[in-house]
């Protein structure tokens, strides 16, 4: 018995005896014995990490473990506000990023949806419904228009049969299907023209199937395996993330060791009050607002990004965008309109240029006439009367129908869009369907057959019986002996051959699809319409060459990516030379491009496609959505961050498997989109580079909100040394540095994760994957330059309020008057909330001066500072804050005194850019002279 691989090579008396069945289908014994043989045609989920351990290990992560023992520690020191206080910003981060990513693991459900609950069969010679998941192989399946597939069959008989495999493929056009052997070798899987698969549908006519594949061992269980398989990697932040903490961790366990070292053996502090001591230099050290901080302005980016129609389903993929190094994506729909529109009319007496995309019936006819300089002419009424039998021929062989679109003014295709883009012909040339069916009624038709390559419908006229035929252009060619010219009919002539096939090569070389029409008027007494008495002399009318219209915002979308050194790469199941004309009409490929088929694919190494992606510009034609995963890790193996776009259902594990997923809003299926990082709302190559941009602009000000952050660990520090070294009253409380972190910093430092890209962001190469967040500079500008400024403001309010005294006379002032110590803590706190104000103003920027970006530019940093300075009149004049913050009213000269030293970060900050800017603008001089 010869194996199922051989299925579709086979005739339909092998492939009954293959599958050990006949026409009178299985009968209710053998199928119930099959079903539990096979088991049900469902796709079975793998084990996966159960959701309360994806829960779970929000508390868990190295950040969090950090945070408990500030919160354990906490509780030791007798500090319960403060322990609990940061057991909240555990659960409260935990649960908003558990939410936020729940969805993006769907992918199998999507999957199971897109199978249909019944099936029409044929058992013990009756046709009856059974459910889908009781298909099992063997069954012989009835095929009817509208019908869902439920498993991967066979074809037995099948009439103008052609199936949507746009959930498998991606690819939007009905495919013809019928139930001749393919006995081709190196035929694909979904080109092979006998082969029907699940989650398919039947476009137009019907057929019947024998089942050869159910649940897992059908091409949509194996991509559900695939998908499942493909492991999850961390993002780049996720990365970062991780190297930040673990070098917070390691310098607040570090400097907490070593002052309590020091306060127990030099200072000989009491064990008591050298553990909080230890503590407060932990608790310092940590920035405690940075992970919801991070999360939430991740989120904001998800919202800005969605204005720009993409729409990011997992926080930590909004940064690694910016990251992205190569942008795999497809071709149709997304570099192009998904709408066939035909381009030129080539008649033999004139050729013309037809205007307008699209399928609204809106555009011009132009005719480039020699006496006119070259220059195009709208055609006059007579020449388009002329036109009118090509036009009509064009929408009379034709089973397509233009219906208005779901938006107001757009149109859609219910059929071929091929045939759709020929009734857009005549409606813009005045000959629509509706004017064509006065003149015209069907009688019968020929439909289109793969090896013959044409169609014909014959009509009923007033003078007579006309068939009128389409099909490629060599085929339709052979079978005319007439030419249609603009004074009439008259015989071929071999010239009339050559220009026909001139003109067709110069279309086909720009990589437009053509085809010829032609018309034969049927003397009274033709009455059988077979195929070979009925295509036979027949009149060519005309050459219709189309295209699949490039969008218009895509060639400015290529030409910022090249500017931004990130590299697109298309990969699409169309033909290599349709492939090549678009990649250069949008500027994608411009020397000499190698274009690898999926044949080549298949032949080659990782080391050789290696070689190839490294060395020279590379188009993708006629993979499938399985070549495209590998495309995306051998990439990676070369240390490029890819994104990849897909729609089909096949195209799920190579979303999985890339840095980026690009799922399509509009014609993407259930599955793709689950399985990818983000949906294109328009399904536009452009959205992708806007939210590129985006990620970059994140990188930058999760940068900046961490210097902000970090900056304020300095003054928070600094008093807990002083009061060790130099045994004064503790400048600031435990709590007091909780405020700061978790309170009156956090609306800030989020504002400053919303600042605009900067000019020029889209001009610089991308960001490698080595480069650390936190970097030596950021460490020495936050640590070494803004935060000890703000510590000096910090310790001279806390000495302004203790008349300037030092050393053991403020322990005696303190004793006196502990109301006066209270405030004086106060006023430390304080004081780092004012110079946060100019601190954070300085961050907004890395270069710029902020005069040049503008100070009211961003609103929710001005209304960051508001709260800011709210919260702080609060915590130091409500009683019960007073008490739970263990602040006291000041008197607002005590205000006065600080509110000059706001800017002292700011203007500190804007004289180290100045000179930087100097400094690189020196060495650039240097290095163009």
């Amino acid at each position: 018995m010869r194996e199922i691989a051989e299925i579709h090579r086979l005739n339909a008396e092998e492939v009954y005896e293959l599958l050990e069945t006949s026409p009178q289908g299985l009968s209710a014994e053998e199928a119930r014995a099959r079903l539990e043989r096979y088991g049900p045609n469902e796709i079975t989920k793998m084990k996966g990490i159960p959701l309360w351990k994806k829960f779970v290990s929000h508390f868990t992560h190295f950040f969090a473990i950090l945070l408990w023992v500030g919160g354990v520690l906490s509780f030791i020191a007798d500090q319960a506000a403060l322990g609990y206080a940061i057991i909240a910003v555990i659960f409260i981060n935990a649960i908003f990023t558990f939410v936020q990513e729940y969805k993006a693991e769907k992918a199998t459900e999507a999957l199971q949806k897109l199978l249909p609950p019944m099936a029409t069969v044929i058992r013990d010679g009756e046709e009856m419904e059974v459910e889908a998941a009781h298909l099992v192989p063997g069954d012989l399946m009835v095929l009817r228009e509208g019908d869902h597939i439920s498993a991967d069959a066979r074809l037995i008989s099948s009439a103008e049969l052609r199936t949507n495999n746009s959930a498998l493929t991606g690819e939007s056009e009905p495919v013809r299907r019928n139930a001749n052997p393919v006995l081709e070798e190196d035929v694909s899987l979904t080109d092979r023209l006998n082969l029907v698969f699940t989650g398919t549908a039947v476009a137009i006519g019907s057929g019947r199937a024998l089942a050869f594949a159910t649940g897992m061992n059908t091409e949509f269980g194996k991509i559900a395996a695939m998908t499942q398989a493909v492991e999850e990697e961390e993002s780049p932040i996720q990365l970062q993330m991780a190297r930040i903490t673990r070098f917070v961790a390691v310098i607040a366990l570090g400097l907490g060791v070593l002052f309590f070292l020091l306060g127990q053996f030099v200072v000989k502090l009491p064990f008591a009050d050298n553990m909080i001591f230890a503590i407060g230099i932990i608790v310092a050290n940590v920035p405690e607002g940075l992970l919801p901080t991070v999360t939430l302005s991740l989120a904001m980016a998800t919202q800005r990004m969605a204005k720009r129609n993409a729409l990011v389903k997992k926080l930590s993929s909004v940064e690694t965008l910016g990251s992205t190094t190569v942008i795999c994506t497809d071709k149709t729909g997304t570099l192009t309109q998904n709408e066939m529109t035909v381009r030129s009319l080539w008649t033999p007496w004139m050729e013309v240029s037809v205007s307008g995309v699209g399928y609204a019936p809106e555009g011009k006819f132009l005719h480039a006439g020699n006496g006119s300089g070259g220059r195009q002419r709208k055609l006059s009424a007579q020449e388009m009367t002329k036109l009118k039998t090509t036009l009509k021929t064009a929408v009379l062989c034709n089973s397509s129908r233009l219906a208005r679109g779901d938006k107001e003014g757009s149109y859609k295709i219910i059929g071929d869009p091929t045939e759709g883009a020929l009734l857009v012909l005549g409606e813009k040339g005045g000959v629509g369907s509706a004017v064509a069916a006065e003149e015209s009624r069907r009688v019968a038709e020929l439909p289109f057959d793969s090896t013959r390559k044409m169609m014909t419908v014959i009509c009923e006229e007033d003078q007579g019986r006309t068939a009128y035929c389409k099909g490629a252009p060599n085929v339709v060619l052979e079978r005319c002996s007439h030419i249609l010219t603009a004074d009439g009919v008259r015989e071929m002539r071999p010239e009339d051959r050559d220009r026909i096939r001139g003109a067709n090569d110069a279309y086909a070389r720009s990589a437009l699809r053509v085809l010829a029409l032609a018309f034969r008027e049927l003397p009274p007494e033709f009455k059988r319409y077979e195929i070979e008495a009925t295509e036979m002399d027949l009149t060519f009318a005309g050459l219709a060459a189309m295209m699949d219209p490039p969008r218009p915002e895509v060639e400015e979308a290529i030409g910022k990516c090249h500017t931004a050194g990130i590299r697109v790469i298309m990969i699409t199941g169309d033909y290599g030379l349709t492939a090549e004309s678009i990649a250069r009409r949008i500027g994608l490929v411009e020397g000499q491009a190698r274009i690898i088929t999926g044949p080549d694919l298949e032949s080659m190494s990782d080391e050789e496609l290696s070689s190839h992606l490294a060395g020279e510009e590379v188009l993708f034609a006629r993979v499938s959505p399985e070549h495209k995963m590998r495309i995306a890790q051998v990439l990676k193996g070369m240390g490029e961050v890819v994104a990849m776009t897909g729609d089909g259902v096949n195209d799920a594990p190579a979303l999985k498997a890339a840095d980026i997923g690009v799922a399509m809003g509009i014609t993407g299926t259930d599955v793709a989109r689950e399985a990818a990082e983000m949906i294109l709302v328009d399904d536009n190559f452009a959205s992708i580079v806007a939210a590129v941009e985006e990620g970059r602009a994140i990188f930058d000000n999760i940068r900046r909100f961490i210097t902000y952050i970090l900056a304020s660990n300095i003054p928070e520090i600094v008093p807990f040394i002083l009061f060790v070294m130099f045994k004064i009253p503790l400048p600031l409380t435990i709590i007091q540095i909780l405020a700061i972190d978790l309170g009156t910093d956090l609306l800030p430092a989020l504002a400053l994760g919303t600042e605009r890209p900067e000019p020029g962001i889209m001009s610089r190469p991308p960001r490698s994957s080595q480069e650390k967040l936190l970097n030596m500079r950021v460490l020495l500008r936050a640590y070494g330059f803004l935060g000890p400024l703000q510590a000096l403001v910090c310790m001279l309010g806390y000495l302004y309020v203790f008349g300037w005294k030092w050393g053991e006379e403020l322990w005696r002032i303190k004793e006196a008057d502990p109301i006066i110590y209270v405030k004086a803590t106060t006023m430390s706190l304080t004081g780092i909330v004012m110079t946060q104000i100019g601190n954070g103003f300085a961050c907004r920027t890395n270069l710029e001066s902020i005069f040049k970006v503008g100070f009211l530019s961003n609103r929710l940093y001005l209304l960051g500072i508001a709260t800011e300075l709210s919260l702080q009149v609060l915590i130091v004049y409500v009683p019960f804050l007073n008490k739970a913050f263990e602040t006291a009213p000041i008197a607002w000269s005590d205000w006065l005194f600080l509110v000059p030293f706001i800017p002292i970060c700011l203007v500190a900050d804007e004289i180290r850019k100045l000179m930087l800017r100097s400094y690189l603008k020196r060495r650039k001089k240097g290095r163009e002279g």
